[in-house]
């Protein structure tokens, strides 16, 4: 099986992020695999276990996207891709993305694409199933089960609380989070070998893209941290002042009813 996963680069959420001019400071700041990808960088490689093939992890990003390749080709990927945009574009968004991507997989075979569910940075969900439309396969998204015997796939998706079964056939894209595996850790054997694991790396000339036709669709117009809670508050007393008083701070303080 030809199986590819798409990752992305993300901050660190428990690590401090800071915020100057609407912008998040990249100075000094944590970068990590996106959680929901390590899920799907974890099924490729059960996958590729199970019915053989090879994995491939591809990202969109700068030289320090090396890091987070290595350490997927240290959980198990065969190979992995780097298509460096730093010196081409300012910005992009899922349009961007999406468009690269899809003339990178133009001339590839494709069993499987596995992809996280949401990115922690963004959260917009809509990479993977906005890929698997542009080159014309089935998807599903938000997966907890994944079994594939021949070219026959059964799915078990989230629904909100329940459980949908799906079946579907290869090629296919999904999308991965939490409850589908456990993600392995990078053994020292392994971080040993992905050393010596092939990392491509292209920029978008290599796609003959031009700037033009990736320009994205949206712009930012502000990041601002949100405003600190202020304390609660305990009513004491009869219940009937109890109810007058909340009455009272709902109208006059926080001017909602």
């Amino acid at each position: 099986m030809n199986i590819y996963v798409l990752l992305k680069k993300t901050f660190d959420t428990e690590e401090q992020i800071n915020v100057s001019n609407a912008e998040i400071v990249d100075d000094g700041a944590e970068y990590i695999i996106n959680p929901y990808d390590e899920y799907a960088i974890e099924e490729a490689i059960v996958q590729r276990d199970t019915h053989g093939g090879e994995v491939t992890v591809v990202t969109i990003g700068d030289g320090k996207s090396e890091k987070q390749l290595r350490t997927a080709l240290a959980m198990g990927a065969d190979q992995a891709v780097l298509i460096n945009t730093e010196d081409d574009l300012e910005d992009g968004d899922q349009y961007t993305t999406v468009k690269i991507l899809e003339k990178f997989f133009e001339d590839k075979d494709v069993d499987l694409i596995l992809a996280g569910n949401v990115a922690i940075d963004e959260a917009s969900g809509q990479v993977g199933p906005r890929l698997a439309e542009t080159i014309g396969i089935p998807y599903v998204t938000t997966i907890t089960s994944l079994a594939i015997e021949g070219d026959i796939v059964t799915i078990e998706k989230d629904v909100e609380g329940d459980v949908e079964i799906i079946e579907t056939s290869l090629p296919l894209l999904v999308t991965c989070q939490q409850g589908l595996n456990e993600p392995r850790y990078p053994s020292l054997p392994g971080i040993m070998k992905a050393k010596k694991k092939p990392l491509a790396e292209m920029e978008i000339d290599d796609l003959n893209i031009e700037e033009e036709d990736v320009k994205a669709k949206t712009k930012v117009i502000e990041i601002f941290l949100l405003e600190e809670k202020a304390a609660g508050r305990v009513l004491e007393g009869e219940l009937d002042g109890q109810v007058k008083e909340l009455v009272s701070l709902l109208r006059n303080e926080q001017k909602i009813i």
